[in-house]
């Protein structure tokens, strides 16, 4: 779990203004961070973990945090792994 979230804070980190996120802070709540960086944040999280994202996925909610996105790579892996 640490090494995606390694992965994830590479993609953010440009966009952090040198804010020292925690894994469970709201990404979008601190403003640095727009709703417009959702599509690149999906893909980079589709093509990264190799999952795909669907419809229902494109839940905000799934984005927020570090932590929320590691849950839902990890729940996608499990679905194509089972």
């Amino acid at each position: 779990m640490e090494e995606n979230s390694s992965k994830v804070r590479s993609l953010l980190t440009p966009y952090l203004q040198g804010y020292n996120l925690k894994d469970d802070e709201d990404i979008f709540a601190l403003g640095l961070i727009n709703s417009l960086f959702v599509m690149q944040l999906v893909l980079y999280v589709e093509k990264e973990f190799n999952i795909t994202c669907q419809g229902e996925d494109l839940d905000m909610d799934n984005f927020r945090t570090v932590n929320r996105i590691n849950e839902f790579v990890t729940r996608k892996q499990m679905a194509v792994g089972s």
